[in-house]
């Protein structure tokens, strides 16, 4: 067992579907709690992947949409000062926030070897999904002359299949998210590529 295991898999309360923090008091948690440059635009990187697949490919409205770019915008929150309580801490400042528990469920089922809660909706899924593979495609950017600008598939996968290239994003999770969400990897590198900017 993770030593970051939660050790539950109900988060928030029923009652509180529907509430959600705005982009203001997000942006002010996230100011507060991460320091590292990286991990605010990844998490920013990623809060917008949610944001675009949401309206695209669930046809969901502004407000549906911005659960999920919520989900996006706090997986990783903690990480950054407190990677020993990485997902605990922010799910208990949600909850205490009374935040809609969708959204705390999905960012604790954004690593299911690690937290051991399953990604079960739609939010869940793509929320693991884009995680690890949106860090891996940013850092093949950042080798390009051009960055993203002509980036192809092709290219991705070849850093996809080299383990020492960004060596600490896991190949494993990458397959078992696609898996579990019934996309390819190709059609979510894809997507990725289309809507991630630097």
């Amino acid at each position: 067992m993770s030593e970051l295991n939660l050790g539950r898999t109900e988060f928030g309360k029923k009652e509180n579907a529907g509430n959600v923090m705005t982009r203001m008091e997000v942006i002010a948690l996230l100011d507060d709690w991460i320091k590292n440059e990286r991990l605010r635009l990844h998490v920013r990187q990623v809060g917008n992947l949610m944001n675009c697949w949401a309206k695209e490919k669930e046809g969901l409205d502004e407000a549906e949409s911005w659960k999920w770019e919520m989900a996006g915008l706090l997986h990783d929150a903690d990480w950054d000062q407190w990677p020993e309580q990485h997902c605990k801490k922010i799910i208990e400042e949600l909850e205490s926030r009374n935040v809609d528990p969708e959204i705390i469920r999905a960012i604790a089922s954004h690593g299911p070897a690690h937290f051991g809660v399953e990604p079960v909706s739609r939010m869940d899924q793509m929320l693991y999904a884009f995680d690890e593979l949106s860090g891996l495609i940013h850092a093949y950017s950042l080798m390009r002359p051009e960055g993203y600008l002509g980036m192809e598939m092709k290219g991705v996968l070849k850093r996809l299949k080299e383990k020492s290239f960004a060596a600490n994003v896991s190949r494993d999770d990458i397959r078992d998210a696609a898996s579990r969400a019934g996309i390819t990897v190709e059609d979510l590198v894809r997507f990725i590529i289309a809507h991630q900017t630097a």
